[in-house]
């Protein structure tokens, strides 16, 4: 069985495309999204009050507000729009062996991760339409030095049972894999 064209050098010796598709394209904004738009709002909003109030001193002042009325209302369409937008330059492919998840946002370029798909992968399926399939989790680095887990998955999936059927299958044939080279 040949390569796909555009996986050469990607895909292991016959590993094989089981699934690709993309997440749904339309808007939503989530509870997450909600917290961090509101927030940028009251930031925003607190730069205009500063900025208003500056203004009744003498000199350009409160001209020092804009930045961080900008920060506040980047922080709010961002967190409105974001989500959105990554998932409108976001692809997915699921393979016998890992799931992989490309994106090409304009400013930062492409970028393909996989993540490893076997009979031990914990798979979190939040059925519904669209569904949700998490196989995997990375830790970020918080603004103040923490840290959080983040899941990482095929995210507002249209055919989320078929999918899921995909991932298991391709739980098994790892599974097979392992027993045929033991």
């Amino acid at each position: 069985m040949s390569t796909p064209t555009g996986w050469e050098g990607i895909l292991d010796e016959g590993e094989v495309i089981l699934w690709q598709g993309r997440p749904g394209q339309g808007f939503h904004v989530g509870a997450g999204s909600l917290i961090g738009g509101v927030f940028g709002l009251f930031f925003a909003g607190f730069a205009v009050f500063w900025m208003v109030m500056a203004s009744n001193a003498p000199g350009n002042f409160w001209m020092f507000g804009l930045i961080h009325f900008s920060v506040g209302l980047a922080l709010s369409i961002g967190s409105v729009v974001g989500p959105t937008w990554k998932r409108r330059h976001s692809w997915y492919t699921l393979t016998d062996r890992r799931a992989f998840i490309a994106t090409d946002m304009p400013f930062k370029g492409r970028n393909l991760k996989s993540y490893p798909i076997g009979p031990n992968t914990v798979i979190d399926y939040k059925q519904g339409n669209p569904a949700t399939i998490h196989f995997a989790e990375e830790w970020k680095r918080g603004s103040k030095g923490g840290s959080y887990k983040v899941k990482i998955g095929f995210e507002r999936l249209e055919n989320g049972d078929e999918v899921m059927r995909q991932v298991r299958k391709a739980q098994e044939v790892d599974e097979t894999m392992i027993r045929e080279h033991t």
